[in-house]
C-alpha cells in the first residue's frame, strides 16, 4: 500500500501526462486540418487555368501561402548566355535542372525552370546548349525561392549549385530587376519527350502523417488513464483488504 506522497505524486504524474498527450493529440488534429486544407488548395492552384506571372509592381506582396503553385503564364525572351544547371535526382535518373532567365516586355527578369536533363547534357564547364530565340510564351507553376541549406550548399564561385536559389543565381550572373521566384515550367513549355530539358517534372507532394501522429498521442493519453484507473483500483483492493484484517 503506497502513502499518501507517493500517492500525490503519481496522481500529479498521471495529470501531466495525461494533459500533455492530449493537448499533442489536439494539436495534430488542428494540424491534420490545415494539411488537407493545404493540400486541396494547392491541387486547386495546380489544376487551375494560368493566369498572368506577377509583375514587378506585385513582388514585394508574393509569400509562398498565396502563391507558390500558382499556375502561372508569362512572356518574354531567352537569355542562354546566363543559364544555370543545379543538381538534382529524379525518376529520370541524376541530372540537374536548367534555370534560364526570361526578359519580359518590361524589362524584369523571371528565372524559369525550363525542366531537366541529364548528366552530360551541358559540357563540362556547365555550358549548356542554348534556348530557342525569339519571343517565347511559357506556363508552369510559381515557385518561392530555395535558399542554400546546411547540406546542400551552394558554391556560385565554382559554379556549382544544389538549390534553386533565385537571388543567389541573379547576383552570380549579374542580374538586376529579378523576380523573387522562379517558375517551374510545364510539359507543354517545355521540348518534346524526346529531348532536353524536360518540363512538367514538378514534384508536388506533401507529408500527412498526422493522422498516425493524434492516434499515437491519443492512445498514450489512454494508457495513462488506464494506469491511473489501475492503480486507483489497486490501492482500492489493499485498503479494502487491511481494513478487514483482525
Amino acid at each position: 500500500m503506497r502513502g499518501p506522497l507517493a500517492l500525490g505524486l503519481l496522481a500529479l504524474l498521471g495529470l501531466v501526462l495525461f494533459a500533455g498527450f492530449v493537448a499533442l493529440g489536439t494539436w495534430q488534429v488542428h494540424r491534420l486540418a490545415w494539411k488537407a486544407a493545404l493540400i486541396a488548395h494547392v491541387n486547386e492552384r495546380v489544376h487551375a487555368p494560368p493566369v498572368p506571372a506577377p509583375v514587378q509592381a506585385d513582388w514585394t506582396s508574393i509569400t509562398a501561402a498565396d502563391a507558390e503553385y500558382r499556375h502561372v503564364q508569362l512572356s518574354g525572351t531567352w537569355l542562354s548566355d546566363s543559364q544555370t544547371r543545379v543538381w538534382t535526382a529524379t525518376d529520370a535518373g541524376s541530372g540537374y535542372w536548367i534555370l534560364t532567365p526570361l526578359r519580359r516586355d518590361d524589362g524584369s527578369i523571371v528565372l524559369v525552370n525550363r525542366g531537366f536533363a541529364p548528366d552530360g547534357w551541358c559540357d563540362l564547364k556547365g555550358h549548356c546548349p542554348a534556348a530557342p530565340d525569339g519571343q517565347v510564351t511559357v506556363t508552369g507553376l510559381l515557385r518561392i525561392s530555395e535558399p542554400s541549406g546546411l547540406f546542400r550548399h551552394n558554391d556560385p564561385t565554382g559554379n556549382t549549385w544544389y538549390t534553386r536559389d533565385v537571388a543567389a543565381i541573379a547576383k552570380a550572373r549579374g542580374l538586376v530587376d529579378v523576380a523573387p521566384y522562379f517558375v517551374d515550367a510545364d510539359a507543354a513549355s517545355g521540348a518534346t519527350a524526346s529531348e532536353w530539358p524536360r518540363g512538367g517534372m514538378t514534384v508536388i507532394h506533401f507529408p500527412n502523417s498526422h493522422l498516425n501522429y493524434l492516434i499515437t498521442w491519443y492512445l498514450l493519453a489512454l494508457m495513462v488513464l488506464g494506469a491511473g484507473v489501475y492503480v486507483a483500483r489497486d490501492e482500492y483492493r489493499l485498503r479494502k483488504r487491511r481494513r478487514r484484517s483482525p
